[in-house]
């Protein structure tokens, strides 16, 4: 009698929770943590050196309040991750719509109240803590696309629904762009597209509304503020104005080609540590790799980048939904486009239009919603497994 008293209470409630904490670490994606782990301590050793160092300059002022401020976006990053992965991501697909209006409304908010920095009203305050809205928008257009070919329904949907629909994705654009954050809006027209031709069954909406925004460039130009204008002109000749407009570009790359094949070392790096590379931090981190690691270290790090969207896409197409697939696809597109233009804009391939490197930036608003879009990446993936 005790002892089937003893085999009824180990089937209780403590033995049913450590039996899912069983099938969480069983299912759980190791391979696609791992990668961001790995990344993560690359982007924070980078940090630490383009930070603290530069506090110990004569004169300079002290940034090395950011490395510990990373380190709390970071923790707090690792708890939303895994806070997806636990989530079930089917979950989202009533919600889809209503996240991408949230989004859009947080935007509008910041036109009229955000909070301006370095000539841009991209920030909504609340207290000590800020949120840039134009990052969450992001993974609300990744849902919101999703839900659509989720819907399968271009074919049984008048022509009326459909233009709502497409409108409403990109309206998120032309608002960004009007904070302004051209980086943001160009990435943003960049993930509607890649979703577009990678996952929609229909691609007319696709290829009329990219051939409709080529045909708009000019007007665009018009409306773009001079700071702007002067970038994309430093971009196409960086010698026409070298100590202005076409500093940026030049410093990052003589920091890069300095590198060499096995760089300068931690924290030698001089274009960094005399801070001839502006916002070495946020915009030009990989200028900061390469110098002080070379050529190898660079190799390194975009190895893992290209491991990590290899992996996204390997999970979408073993997804058991449409739903599921489209928001890999589009988590993977995230991070190879953040990292492409990144990368090309400090090698002087495009313009210096402030995007982020994918978990190695810093900023609490970019690690957040990288956190977030894996930890959805992770949850398809458990589901896999998992009913």
């Amino acid at each position: 009698m005790r002892l089937g008293k003893t085999k009824g209470w180990l089937r209780g409630p403590a033995t049913v929770g450590i039996g899912r904490f069983r099938r969480f670490v069983a299912y759980f994606d190791w391979p696609l943590f791992a990668t961001i782990a790995l990344i993560l301590v690359i982007g924070l050793v980078n940090l630490y050196s383009a930070t603290f160092r530069i506090a110990a300059a004569q004169g300079a002022p002290d940034h090395s309040g950011k490395f510990d401020a990373q380190i709390t976006w970071v923790c707090l990053g690792i708890v939303l991750y895994l806070g997806m992965t636990v989530l079930d991501y089917r979950n989202l697909t009533r919600i889809a719509w209503l996240a991408l209006g949230a989004t859009v409304i947080m935007v509008v908010a910041v036109l009229i109240l955000g909070h301006t920095a370095k000539g841009a009203q991209r920030w909504l305050g609340f207290g000590f803590f800020r949120v840039q809205p134009s990052e969450l928008v992001k993974i609300a257009v990744i849902l919101a696309m999703a839900r659509m070919v989720h819907d399968r329904d271009d074919d049984t949907m008048s022509v009326k629904q459909q233009v709502i629909r497409w409108a409403a994705v990109v309206a998120p654009v032309l608002l960004v762009a009007a904070q302004p954050d051209l980086g943001s809006a160009v990435l943003i027209y960049l993930l509607i597209l890649s979703i577009g031709y990678l996952a929609m069954s229909n691609l007319w909406p696709i290829l009329i509304g990219h051939v409709v925004s080529i045909a708009t460039l000019p007007i665009l130009w018009d409306y773009m503020h001079d700071y702007q204008k002067n970038r994309v002109l430093a971009f196409l000749d960086p010698s026409n104005d070298p100590t202005g407009n076409g500093w940026h570009t030049r410093q990052s790359i003589f920091a890069i080609g300095s590198g060499r094949i096995i760089g300068k070392g931690f924290m030698e790096g001089t274009q960094n540590q005399f801070s001839f590379l502006p916002e070495q931090w946020t915009d030009f981190p990989f200028s900061v790799w390469g110098e002080e690691w070379g050529f190898i270290g660079a190799l390194v790090l975009l190895i893992l980048y290209g491991f990590l969207i290899f992996w996204i896409v390997n999970v979408a197409l073993s997804a058991r939904d449409r739903f599921g697939a489209t928001i890999c696809l589009g988590v993977a597109a995230l991070v190879f486009w953040h990292t492409v233009v990144n990368i090309c804009m400090v090698l002087g391939l495009a313009p210096v239009v402030g995007v982020t490197l994918p978990l190695v930036s810093y900023g609490g608003s970019s690690i957040l919603t990288f956190f977030i879009a894996l930890g959805l990446v992770s949850s398809v993936s458990m589901r896999r497994h998992v009913g």
